[in-house]
């Protein structure tokens, strides 16, 4: 029988999706609800595991945890990218990594959320109603605004068609931009430097690598408007964390949105945590009952198939 680990389980979500008395005999099931504090941590709780179920990007699965789990034969993670683990170092220890599917709507959700919290002020007025005041900020419409875009894949693009909808109008800039399809969604093509001198709201949709880390830097805020607002649904890392604290402390630029960061969980003294100019969400742009269900569904496919010498939706390194 399979020694089954599902690590960082933080909404005790597994055993609500699956139903684990279906696999007795076949897979032992052992769920983690919080992230290890350490490596060794790591390595000490699940030396005895067989297989490990991931959430993208939460525990690092590197070179020397998976050399340190010599049981370890299959990873199932959620999405079909995962910058956590490490296939180089699976694949020469012969491990087998598959990933699931996962809906591109809910991030593309998450970042209207966000955008109409920071121009309506609904983190203040919110607190501000529980302490019984009442319209003490004022806010600003969508209508005519100018949306510039970094990234316009399946997410900029759901959010740029929500935006057309608003009224306003939208630019984008990438260093691979499809022409052809902002022409089609009536997309302004800009500079990188345009975008940001021009654009009211500034939204972030790039999959992480190196050429967009530390994308957004003290240089690239201080050429955006005074009023304008930053908003980042998709790695934190591709803004240099400590420029974007200064900036928001100088009012460089008037707030910032936030659903991902440099480190997550993001630790309690985190000084974003302290902005009144930062709105903050807790990486929560794909957490849907959907997105779950999918995840957990088809990682239970895939080592049925692993298991049945028929791999599925394998990553390669």
């Amino acid at each position: 029988m399979l020694k089954v680990g599902v690590l960082d389980d933080y909404q005790e979500v597994f055993n609500q999706i699956i139903d684990i008395e279906k696999f007795k005999g076949k897979y032992e099931f052992k769920i983690f609800h919080e992230p290890f504090s350490t490596e060794n941590e790591a390595i000490v709780a699940l030396e005895d595991f067989d297989v490990l179920f991931v959430m993208r990007e939460r525990t690092s699965i590197t070179k020397s945890l998976i050399t340190a789990l010599p049981k370890l034969k299959y990873i199932m993670t959620s999405g079909m990218r995962n910058n956590a683990i490490d296939l180089k170092s699976a694949k020469e220890n012969k491990i087998l990594v598959c990933g699931t599917e996962m809906n591109p709507n809910p991030a593309a959700e998450i970042t209207w959320a966000l955008i109409l919290g920071l121009l309506r002020n609904m983190k203040q007025e919110l607190d501000n109603m529980f302490q019984g005041y009442w319209q003490t900020t004022l806010g600003f419409e969508l209508k005519g605004k100018l949306l510039g875009l970094i990234g316009l894949g399946k997410i900029g693009t759901q959010v740029a068609t929500v935006a057309k909808a608003f009224g306003m109008e939208v630019c984008a800039w990438s260093e691979n931009l499809d022409l052809t399809h902002a022409n089609k969604l009536g997309v302004l093509p800009m500079s990188k430097e345009d975008l940001l001198k021009n654009s009211d709201i500034v939204s972030i949709h790039l999959v992480l690598g190196d050429r967009y880390r530390h994308l957004i830097t003290t240089k690239e805020l201080e050429i955006m408007k005074k009023s304008s607002f930053l908003i980042n649904t998709s790695r934190g890392a591709i803004i240099k964390e400590e420029d974007l604290i200064q900036a928001l402390k100088d009012e460089t630029i008037a707030g910032v949105g936030l659903d991902v960061y440099d480190k997550e969980p993001l630790p309690q003294d985190h000084k974003l945590r302290f902005l009144p100019n930062a709105l903050l969400l807790p990486h929560i742009g794909y957490v849907t009952a959907e997105n779950y269900s999918k995840f957990y569904t088809q990682m239970i496919e895939n080592l049925d198939s692993c298991v049945d010498n028929k791999p599925i939706r394998t990553l390669k390194n």
